[in-house]
């Protein structure tokens, strides 16, 4: 039985109700000793409270697609066949271009949210590249299958979800194609492929998207393997031009460092409510080694690239939970890079879904623009170039909040953070 399935959420309630109901009828009607009368109370009781943890777990986890599977529960899931040493480009000296096609099989997938707007596809995919074999799920824009469009190529966005999580939350808790359909509909948003791929690779560990040759090679996975499948298998513009990533907490560390490493594979990136250093989160596999953390982090590669890369950045936050990381980055940032930092007050929801679902359309008029799209129609006050903020921010500045000794989210913006200090809240 599924996780995150409709049979176990149903299975699940109703326990739950005769888990209550149990105590009410049987409660006065025991008979026998004592000593057996008081146990099968305790265990009545148990059951009852076993029950409902159990419901709300299920609840909140089908809320939030922290774990898609049993697996990735219980920390028993391993998605890498091999993690071979592929050198600095991550490719291995493979000539990923010359690679032949192949055609992936495709079936609509399942869960909360998976067969709305026209439906999401999934399908298994073994990189030949990375060596790690997961599933990936795409979703097409309405016009992709338009007569007037068979010709079209379309841009393409990997969203990537944080750790814990599925790659299903960007469909089934930020709904992010209901909330895209109508806005590509009108024009208001280009007709991006919406591509979402697993990140969780290993049990119990976040690879913080970095290539670890003998244990997992999640950059190239994410920004090679993916990339060339949708390619192969999608009408879908070539990078970088064409290309961008997107993700959210965990997620969004990763999106900023993939773009900053690989400006020829992504044109722009989004962060909301990410990260620098992978210190920060403090289950990261590229946090262990200090050789691997800096060069996973993005501002330290951002600082030291010997010519500024033309990518573009969004990052948003609260301060303390990704706003320092995105002034970080803009401080550093030169032209043709470009970074878009958006300042959210405490009120806007905190580090949860109800922050970053209200930003899914601003994010993505944002992507079309800055990815030479088709400019979209109507007005957004909150695309300027100078910063702003999406709520609780009417005059649009930017403001600074004062930075302390010791680990402060300063110093985990830039990288300078100890171990100790570097605790994240979820």
């Amino acid at each position: 039985m599924s996780l995150t399935g409709t049979p176990f959420l149903y299975t699940t309630v109703v326990l739950a109700v005769v888990a209550l109901v149990l105590p009410l009828v049987l409660w006065s009607r025991m008979r026998g000793p004592r000593p057996l009368r008081t146990a099968a109370r305790v265990l009545m009781l148990l059951f009852a409270q076993g029950t409902a943890v159990t419901l709300v777990f299920v609840l909140v986890n089908n809320q939030n697609n922290l774990y898609d599977n049993w697996a990735d529960l219980f920390g028993t899931g391993n998605h890498v066949q091999q993690a071979a040493d592929l050198g600095k480009d991550g490719t291995g000296g493979i000539a990923v271009r010359r690679l032949p096609k192949v055609r992936q099989t495709f079936t609509a997938a399942d869960g909360p949210g998976m067969h709305a707007a026209g439906g999401v596809r999934v399908t298994q995919l073994k990189g030949r590249v990375s060596g790690v074999n997961a599933e990936v799920y795409v979703w097409l824009p309405p016009q992709y299958n338009e007569p007037a469009y068979r010709n079209k190529k379309f841009p393409v966005v990997e969203l990537l979800p944080g750790y814990p999580g599925s790659a299903k939350a960007w469909f089934g808790s930020l709904k992010t194609h209901e909330q895209l359909l109508p806005l590509m509909k009108s024009g208001r948003v280009a007709p991006f492929i919406l591509v979402s791929p697993r990140t969780n690779l290993l049990a119990g560990v976040d690879t913080g998207c970095a290539n670890i040759p003998g244990q997992v090679n999640a950059d190239t996975w994410l920004s090679i393997d993916v990339p060339k499948m949708v390619m192969d298998n999608f009408r879908a513009q070539p990078a970088p031009q064409g290309w961008a990533v997107a993700g959210y907490s965990a997620g969004a560390h990763c999106a900023v460092k993939l773009a900053v490493a690989h400006p020829d594979r992504y044109r722009a990136a989004v962060s909301m409510s990410g990260y620098n250093d992978p210190i920060g989160e403090r289950n990261s596999l590229a946090a262990q080694n200090p050789t691997v953390r800096a060069e996973n982090n993005p501002y330290l590669l951002l600082r030291k690239q010997p010519v500024p890369p033309r990518i573009a950045l969004y990052v948003s936050g609260e301060s303390g939970d990704g706003y320092e990381a995105g002034v970080a980055l803009e401080s550093i940032a030169k032209a043709p890079t470009t970074v878009h930092v958006v300042f959210l007050p405490r009120s806007a929801g905190g580090h949860t879904m109800a922050l970053w679902k209200p930003q899914v359309p601003t994010v993505f008029r944002w992507l079309t623009l800055e990815m030479g799209q088709s400019r979209p129609k109507g007005h957004d006050s909150t695309l300027t170039k100078t910063g702003g903020s999406l709520t609780g921010n009417a005059s649009g500045t930017t403001p600074r909040p004062p930075s302390t000794g010791g680990s402060t989210p300063a110093e985990l913006a830039s990288g300078t953070a100890s171990r100790a200090g570097a605790a994240r809240r979820r």
